[in-house]
């Protein structure tokens, strides 16, 4: 009787994930990466300056088409990024379970969350400029409107401990409202986020509008908040020390930033993230006058 041949584990290549591509890092450089007991889990990579540069071009590109597609359409392929990660739930209650030290059964609560969390924010993206925008009243014959738009390119720090939750709850209000991210994933466990690029990769998102890198954060985020085509920074993922000197540098012009905060990533968000990184436009438009009576429409 022959003997069964020993079979040879697969390991799962990590990726960047800039433009809608899954290039390695520019240096060719990676780091271990290890679970909540210290056990090697994969490499992942080291994301380099040119790295950073390349995320912002990808995203800078995506821009103009993403934020004029209708609210509708983005609601529409945010839900589908959501119908996706349900396809694909073992393989992130896995990656969460390891990645923060959790049994399956709470891993699964917050891979559920998350989902959950992508579906409120596609039900928001046609909904808040109803509520953050309006006909103002003025004196004289004008329509006076006021309408949300978005910010532009914005960069996000992902935070440390909550890997998928707390992602997700930081990147979904920032492409909800029609702006692209560069995103810095959670630098001791950024193995869900690399696997959420492979999600968004095919969920109808155009490339460019979300970009994921991994990393050594703060290597990452400096020449990201220094750099001129980048409008806005969320500083969730920094600590005290870095967030203060990145908001220093982001300064230079005029980035909106997002100030990092403890923030319980199970509780209802409300809009707060929806509103950082939207522009108000208001518009004056003539009434007209109809005939001698003066009335107006």
């Amino acid at each position: 009787m022959s003997e069964t041949p020993t079979r040879l584990s697969v390991f799962k290549t990590y990726k960047l994930y800039v433009g809608g591509k899954f290039p390695r890092s520019e240096s060719g450089r990676v780091y271990e990466v290890v679970d909540s007991k210290g056990k090697w889990r994969a490499n992942a990579p080291l994301s380099s300056r040119k790295d950073a540069r390349d995320a912002v071009v990808a995203a800078r590109k995506a821009f103009g088409g993403w934020s004029g597609a209708t609210a509708y359409n983005r609601g529409q392929i945010l839900y589908r990024i959501a119908e996706m990660l349900e396809g694909r739930k073992g393989q992130f209650v896995h990656e969460v379970a390891d990645a923060e030290g959790l049994s399956k059964s709470k891993a699964a609560a917050v891979v559920e969350a998350a989902i959950d969390r992508w579906v409120w924010y596609a039900g928001w993206t046609d909904k808040i400029a109803q509520v953050v925008g309006g006909a103002n009243p003025v004196a004289g014959p004008f329509f006076n409107l006021s309408t949300p738009e978005p910010t532009g390119v914005v960069t996000v720090l992902a935070p440390q401990e909550s890997s998928f939750l707390g992602l997700v709850s930081v990147v979904a209000p920032v492409i909800a409202t029609g702006n692209t991210a560069v995103v810095i994933a959670s630098e001791q466990a950024p193995l869900p986020a690399l696997s959420l690029g492979e999600v968004l990769a095919t969920s109808d998102l155009p490339g460019g509008v979300v970009n994921i890198l991994s990393g050594k954060t703060a290597e990452i985020a400096a020449p990201l908040a220094a750099h001129q085509d980048v409008n806005a920074i969320d500083l969730t993922g920094a600590g005290a020390e870095l967030a203060r000197d990145l908001e220093i540098t982001a300064a230079d012009n005029l980035k909106r930033v997002l100030r990092a905060k403890a923030v319980d990533f199970t509780a209802d968000p409300g809009t707060e993230r929806l509103t950082a990184f939207l522009e108000t436009k208001t518009v004056w438009h003539p009434t007209g006058s109809l005939g001698a009576s003066g009335s107006a429409y």
